[in-house]
């Protein structure tokens, strides 16, 4: 009886959150884990660690022994190229699910993807599973690559994927630098103050893996839209808006908006890919793919079939959740 579950990228800051989610449920839950992995961040005395790489082919089939629903967490956020891209985002997805379609027993596959696959929206129009994708950036068309190279064996295995936004919360460090520089009086505004995003706590989206793994629409082959999923809040803020609700989370006064305009962005970005090519390491704070992204127009999607369908709903409002997560930068002492 496959009884158990895996969560890829469980030592990411999703994975901390969907793993606890997965033990607070009662599962058993397994990890999987490179051998170079720093598990110091996860319950190892209530998980059990699987060594494997999505991107080594030959570690997965005893990694998926027993186990009757995969979490695929695991991504590549920055890389060096967009080859570099691929072999984690669409290579190892293919690598996995054909592991998965070799067991006896198919696991169900609950895939998380990213907004980015399916690329930008005009502002009154957040996206739904139907609209047709266009994503713009390597790490975009790397996700959507990975989608699908799943999709290719939805026939052969239960597959859903869910799409995320913007995920803040405890244990993360990108809209981290957005709370540092708020406390510090000073919100950055890209180009378009009227562009309109959507985000996600990350317990909340744990919360819908969850819900999608136990009765999610499965992928049908042919179709795009089966078996997809849209997290986020019902809200779709503003860069402005954004940075006055990071404010009240932390206290603080209106921030002043920077206004950076486009040509400075590139100019940025530029200077950093040129770092990245002398020390030999991605670009962790912007690079073309980022600007391509934030310059491109608004990045927000309807959460209505996760609600209709599956009952999602985020435990706490949106603006609960930012105060709850400046707390905790607090007393880490991050902030």
């Amino acid at each position: 009886m496959n009884d158990r579950v895996l969560v890829t990228g469980a030592t990411g800051f999703i994975g901390h959150h969907l793993v606890h989610a997965l033990l607070e449920k009662g599962d058993r839950v397994g990890c999987l884990v490179r051998p170079t992995s720093d598990t110091s961040r996860l319950p190892t005395e209530q998980v059990y660690l699987a060594i494997g790489d999505i991107t080594d082919p030959t570690s997965l089939q005893s990694a998926l022994a027993g186990v009757g629903v995969i979490y695929h967490l695991a991504g590549a956020l920055t890389a060096k190229s967009r080859a570099a891209f691929h072999t984690v985002n669409e290579a190892g997805v293919r690598n996995l699910v054909e592991a998965c379609a070799r067991a006896g027993s198919p696991p169900t596959l609950v895939a998380l993807s990213s907004l980015a696959a399916a690329g930008p929206n005009s502002v009154d129009q957040p996206r739904h599973e139907q609209d047709p994708d266009a994503p713009i950036s390597n790490y975009g068309r790397s996700k959507l690559a990975g989608e699908r190279a799943a999709r290719a064996s939805s026939e052969k295995i239960p597959l859903t994927i869910v799409r995320a936004p913007i995920v803040f919360g405890e244990w993360d460090r990108d809209v981290f630098k957005m709370f540092r520089l708020v406390k510090l009086g000073v919100h950055v505004i890209p180009v378009g103050t009227h562009r309109r995003y959507s985000l996600i706590h990350a317990a909340d989206l744990a919360s819908l893996l969850i819900l999608a793994a136990g009765r999610g629409e499965r992928a049908v082959p042919g179709s795009g839209a089966s078996g997809l999923y849209y997290a986020g809040y019902d809200e779709h803020l503003t860069y402005r808006e954004l940075g006055a609700q990071l404010a009240a989370a932390l206290g603080r006064r209106q921030p002043v908006n920077v206004h950076i305009p486009g040509l400075v962005t590139w100019t940025v970005a530029a200077g950093f890919e040129v770092m990245a090519r002398l020390t030999g390491r991605p670009p962790d704070i912007i690079n073309f793919d980022k600007a391509r992204e934030g310059l491109a127009g608004s990045w927000s999607c309807s959460p209505a079939k996760a609600q209709q369908q599956l009952g999602f709903r985020p435990t706490q409002p949106l603006s609960v959740r930012l105060r709850q997560t400046a707390d905790w930068y607090r007393a880490r002492g991050w902030l």
